[in-house]
């Protein structure tokens, strides 16, 4: 039992910790009507599902992207075939291409990407289980790209790793427009 107890506190300092940058990430955004979307792969909309849970959340996040496949990643994110073909969809170029994708699709300030390898399966040399990628796009052309790995974790545990990753290049974009406001 006492072995439990630091991975049940582990976890819950987590989830605090997640409560805590939605609710600065919602706060900037909301304070400025800056709107935000994002396009997920291997967080299969978990991280959409997290920011929709706070009440009035519609106000600045008008929806997103679930793109699982590569099919889906060009028709609907407009990441190019050459792209998908020469580096992978778990790469930084898919990820930025998805993020500009997702802020041409909604016609927000800021967007963020994320792809990767969730596990158990799917891993390979260049690319391991828990290798992410992440991209965050602005609407003035700025792009800032981070690369996650979560080793030896299960595969829940890595989402929700990058569903933390994913919300800290949010804020980061966020106060990349507020900076960009106060020095006018």
């Amino acid at each position: 039992m006492n072995a439990v107890l630091p991975i049940i506190d582990g976890y819950l300092r987590e989830a605090e910790r997640l409560w805590r940058k939605l609710a600065c990430a919602y706060d900037a955004a909301a304070s400025e009507n800056y709107l935000f979307t994002f396009a997920e792969s291997c967080t299969g909309g978990l991280l959409a599902s997290f920011v929709t849970s706070v009440p009035g959340v519609s106000s600045v996040f008008p929806g997103s992207v679930v793109t699982y496949s590569n099919e889906a990643k060009n028709e609907l994110l407009s990441v190019s075939g050459d792209t998908l073909e020469r580096c992978g969809a778990v790469s930084a170029e898919c990820a930025a291409e998805m993020a500009r994708g997702a802020l041409e699709r909604f016609g927000t300030l800021a967007a963020v990407s994320v792809t990767g390898v969730a596990g158990p399966g799917g891993g390979s040399t260049e690319k391991p289980v828990g290798t992410v990628w992440f991209a965050a796009a602005h609407r003035d052309g700025a792009m800032r790209l981070r690369h996650g790995f979560y080793p030896g974790r299960k595969r829940r545990q890595t989402q929700e790793r990058a569903v933390v990753s994913a919300l800290d290049m949010l804020i980061a974009a966020l106060r990349y427009e507020a900076a960009k406001m106060f020095a006018l």
